[in-house]
């Protein structure tokens, strides 16, 4: 064993500083048999929790710690030794970081006023002992002078001087090491950072970098040679008396949501017998009865009530504020959460597994997701805030790790290249990159991959990438707690105004036992809810998620025929092209609909055994008639993560908890390994009660997949219903659903001009945005027979501002407008927005076409105050020529992001039938594996992670929209004009399986020149 602790070490969650994970340096410090090592990043606490895993792991004892500078005063390394010295840390890192902006921390001699029993001090000592006094009469008996040493030239004598300064002032010397890095070898990567954050070249950043490679941990003979026994050995006597471990930390949830004369336990019982009698207004049936009972007495054993009420408190607000909110996941496992109106999902209804929410063996909080419209989720988390304090409730954090792209941008800076070389590198990575680019890439973009330079970045960006970047908060997920959240966990300002989050990552929560609240923004909610009010104001009817009609046939056969463009979850490629074949016609088979196209499914072949099932292709059997009521819903295919664990019970004998425990690792196995006990313990008992190796080797290739992207059945349900509503609302209200899209935007797969042609080619008739009918939102119009029109609203024109045109609603309640000039002054409009709405045709109806417009326009003067309210002499209109089709296309996509006359490829037409080009509709006669040639508009690319690098197309032309598929070698030899065109011709042949159809390209060519300037964007790879 060596006589040495390191007190003194920064881990990569010191930004671009430490060059070394938590992980690597406990499992290097445990090779050199250290007898503890101090993680002391600087005035941060965010990657404790990830050096405490290490800690267990490799059997080192983790000292919790930080380093820290007062501003105009010393630097220390601050060490908790007990959980009394732990919270004091937390609380100054607080005080530090919220008074300053995201990022950076004040530390100030008044931080230090209130007591800091428990907490150890190194001081770094620059030679300036003015402070000491200060310091010692701070930490009586707790405080050391620091001597770190990494074979400088003056070591001797800054060794000798210290031990002076420490023997003067009867103070105690300790041996540091200053450790940014577990071995050597990350010298250049350190250098490297250093530069990135002084935001330098390396070769201009020689002040800022290290003399040498010792700032890493050395073995003991190697510190034995620098330092005095009694300074090695006193390291040990620090490491001893620090005793404090993150499992001492005791979390308890707030209590005030409890009326007086009630308990958490039976304010529970009150809501959820209210809740109950709602929902069951016949009775509550027998199953759902003792399902409650036995959830609410597993919630009262490990005393979660509080848990429940708190998202209940947050789920009432919502709906008092008239805010659509659904709670999903594994909440919609439990009766106690539909009865308290957290899910619409009924369980009684399905087979979800409630272990997967909570669990006895796991004692820890189950976790809620509750999804609120996005564009007023934060009246929610303001509401949050208010309730709870500053003090008690924040927003978790999310640990922005290093990519391919970014991590390239930052070394290739710091080694000195050119910007443009930069951006192409960059964009050799591309998008979907977790790695370095491949050396096709970079030849491909004219570089060397051999040049020595370029080698040099590509090899630091390799170790860079999955480095910590940044803190950045979690969309929603709060942490409350009923004592102030720093005696927890350090707190600092979010980027945003009036948010603050706690320095944790959402994934290190569970570890140390914090509750979290999910109180996330789903953008078809508020497509909902909007629609919802556009068919109450036009029609009188009230619709809601729960009275929307079930089953309805005509929603299923659109569903089937994969008409869901703008349809929630069940609109993407690939999504589209398995509705034909799965043909959902019930409930149940969206939710299979909804989760069959992931990760897991996928890659434990279970999609296609599925489909011949449920095709009658082949016979229904099951692995054994234990398993036959675990697969039975699914035909005897796994699907779900829900019957893996299911699976894992029944077959080889897990507990409830250990089901969990096997989730938890599907979850985490490719970031944190930990599936290899499981594959073995499951494949053991498997084969022992007679199931095939074959078949636990397909389980544990979906468990894999899961791992890439795990979709529960709970998530499936939950997502299943809003897929239902939007596709209900699309097949009957189709004016208005699209309208409610638009007004929503930006989300989903589709743009406005996506959603609006397909809702034309709907027979929905969509009307230009006028000064003289159109709201800042798309509006519904009656036509001659009293059915709903789309009027485009003033929101559509790009670069408008909202407030303008909100006073164009204001004044056209006065009146009509006159003239461009009474319609500017009356709204007053400046010069900007009046050029928007002529280019934008929206003065149509006031002066005729665009060039008018922008004529009478420009003929507007601003008035000066003596002639307020006089109207300015009129000028003779001029009969200027109107622009062309093809000029009024080019300015509709300039302005408007879309056009209501000919679609671009109408007018391209008899073009493209020179060159052979078929129309999407003309597609609909060709035969099965025929040759074709076809071109469109790319309105989207994507890349699954389970396509094996295949890209998948879509164009659309006047008709409908086209599927291609590239292969991964063609994509690789012609990326450039499948990743940049605009408009793309495709020479490939037809391929048609049960119903669905593809092109499979073979050559592809780059039209764009056709469009000449047209405006159109493609949403690819998302």
């Amino acid at each position: 064993m060596s006589d040495y602790a390191e007190l003194h070490c920064l881990s990569n969650f010191s930004f671009q500083r430490g060059a070394s994970s938590a992980q690597e340096l406990f499992e290097r410090a445990a090779r050199l048999n250290y007898r503890a090592l101090a993680i002391t990043d600087e005035c941060t606490l965010a990657g404790i929790v990830r050096a405490w895993e290490a800690s267990k792991k490799t059997g080192v004892k983790l000292i919790v710690g930080s380093e820290v500078l007062i501003e105009k005063g010393p630097k220390l390394v601050l060490l908790a030794e007990n959980l009394t010295g732990y919270q004091a840390l937390c609380g100054l890192i607080t005080r530090a970081r919220r008074r300053a902006a995201k990022g950076t921390y004040r530390l100030l001699h008044e931080d230090f006023v209130a007591p800091l029993d428990g907490l150890l001090a190194i001081w770094l000592s620059d030679g300036d002992a003015s402070a000491l006094p200060w310091l010692s009469s701070l930490f009586p008996e707790r405080l050391w002078l620091g001597v770190e040493l990494h074979r400088g030239a003056d070591d001797t004598a800054r060794l000798q001087r210290l031990l002076e300064l420490a023997g003067d002032h009867d103070l105690p010397a300790v041996a540091c090491g200053d450790v940014h890095m577990h071995a050597r070898g990350r010298r250049a990567l350190q250098d490297c950072m250093s530069a990135i954050r002084h935001h330098l070249p390396v070769a201009e950043a020689g002040a800022y970098l290290f003399a040498n490679g010792e700032r890493h941990l050395r073995r003991f003979d190697e510190l034995a040679e620098l330092y005095p026994p009694e300074l090695l050995a006193q390291s040990l006597c620090i490491a001893e008396r620090c005793s404090f471990d993150l499992g001492e930390l005791d979390y308890h949830y707030p209590h005030e949501l409890v009326p007086a004369g009630h308990d958490p336990t039976s304010w529970l019982r009150v809501l959820v017998e209210r809740g109950a009698a709602e929902r069951w207004r016949e009775g509550v049936p027998t199953a759902a009865r003792a399902q409650i009972e036995h959830e609410l007495a597993l919630i009262a054993e490990l005393e979660y009530e509080s848990y429940f009420l708190t998202v209940h408190d947050i789920v009432r607000f919502a709906r008092e504020q008239h805010i659509l909110c659904q709670g999903r996941g594994s909440a919609a496992n439990s009766s106690v959460c539909f009865a308290l109106g957290i899910t619409e999902l009924n369980p009684t209804h399905s087979r979800l597994l409630f272990e997967r929410f909570l669990s006895r063996e796991r004692n820890e909080p189950p976790d809620i997701d509750v999804d609120f419209e996005h564009e007023r989720r934060e009246e929610v988390i303001q509401y949050v805030f208010r309730r709870y304090g500053r003090t008690r409730a924040a927003l978790t954090a999310v640990v922005n790790t290093y990519h391919g792209a970014g991590a390239i941008r930052d070394v290739a800076k710091a080694l000195g290249l050119p910007p443009d070389q930069i951006n192409a590198l960059a964009d050799c990575c591309g998008r979907w990159s977790s790695g370095p680019p491949a050396p096709e890439r970079l030849l491909e973009a004219g570089f060397d991959p051999q040049n020595p330079l370029l080698r040099r970045v590509l090899i630091l960006t390799g170790e860079l990438i999955g480095f910590p970047r940044h803190l950045s908060q979690h969309p929603g997920g709060f942490v409350i707690s009923e004592h102030a959240l720093d005696t927890l966990v350090p707190v600092e300002n979010a980027t945003m105004a009036e948010r603050t989050v706690i320095q944790w990552d959402k994934d290190d929560l569970d570890r140390v036992g914090l509750l979290k609240v999910d109180v996330l923004a789903l953008g078809m909610l508020s497509v909902l809810r909007r629609c919802f009010g556009l068919i109450e104001r036009y029609r009188g009817t009230q619709w809601t998620l729960a009275t929307l009609p079930k089953e309805d046939p005509a929603t299923y056969a659109m569903i089937s025929r994969a008409d869901t463009i703008g349809a929630f979850q069940i609109e993407s490629r690939a999504q589209m092209a398995m509705l034909p074949r799965l043909r959902p016609k019930e409930f149940y088979d969206l939710v299979i609909q909804v989760a069959i196209v992931r990760p897991g499914p996928i890659q434990g072949d279970m999609v296609h055994p599925y489909l011949r099932r449920r095709n009658g292709e082949e016979p229904i059997d099951y692995p054994s008639d234990e398993l036959k009521p675990v697969f039975e819903r699914t035909l005897g295919v796994p699907l779900f993560q829900e019957q893996v664990m299911e699976l894992a019970i029944v077959a080889a004998e897990y507990t409830p908890g250990e089901a969990d425990e096997l989730r938890r690792s599907m979850a985490a196995w490719k970031r944190h390994g930990g599936l290899e006990p499981h594959r073995q313990r499951l494949t053991s008992r498997m084969l022992e009660k007679g199931y095939t190796q074959a078949f636990t080797e397909r389980i544990f290739r979906q468990i894999e997949g899961f791992g890439s992207y795990g979709f529960p059945e709970s998530h499936a349900a939950s997502f299943a219903l809003l897929a239902y509503a939007s596709c209900w609302l699309k097949c009957h209200e189709p004016a208005a659903y699209a309208c409610a899209l638009v007004n929503s935007w930006p989300m989903g797969f589709y743009s406005p001009d996506q959603v609006l042609q397909d809702a034309r080619r709907h027979d929905v008739e969509v009307r230009p945005v006028d000064v003289h009918y159109s709201d800042w939102d798309c509006s519904l119009e009656p036509d001659e027979h009293g059915e709903p029109t789309i009027r485009l609203g003033l929101r559509m024109i790009r670069g408008m501002r909202e407030d303008d045109a909100r006073r164009i609603e204001q004044a056209r309640q006065c009146g009509a407008f006159r003239d461009v000039e009474d319609l500017s002054i009356r709204a007053r409009l400046d010069a900007s927005a009046r050029e928007r709405l002529a280019d934008a045709g929206a003065l149509s109806g006031l002066v005729g076409h665009r060039y008018q417009a922008r004529w009478a326009v420009a003929g507007v003067e601003e008035q000066l105050p003596l002639f307020a309210g006089v109207s300015a002499p009129s000028e003779e209109i001029l009969n200027l020529p109107a622009p062309s089709q093809g000029e009024d296309l080019l300015t509709d996509y300039a302005t408007l992001g879309t056009t209501l006359g000919p679609h671009p490829l109408a007018l391209l037409r008899q073009a493209l039938r020179a060159i052979r080009c078929k129309s999407s509709r003309e597609l609909q006669a060709v035969e099965h594996g025929r040759p074709v040639s076809i071109a469109g508009l790319v309105i989207g690319r994507q890349r699954p992670q389970t396509a094996s690098g295949v890209i998948f197309v879509t164009l659309e032309d006047e008709f409908g929209l086209v599927n291609v598929i590239v292969w991964h070698d063609l994509a690789e030899r012609q990326r450039r004009v499948l990743v940049q065109s605009q408009m793309l011709r495709i020479d490939g042949h037809l391929e048609t399986v049960d119903g669905v159809r593809h092109v499979i390209a073979g050559r592809l060519t780059d039209m764009t020149t056709m469009l000449t300037g047209l405006d159109i964007r493609s949403r690819d790879f998302h």
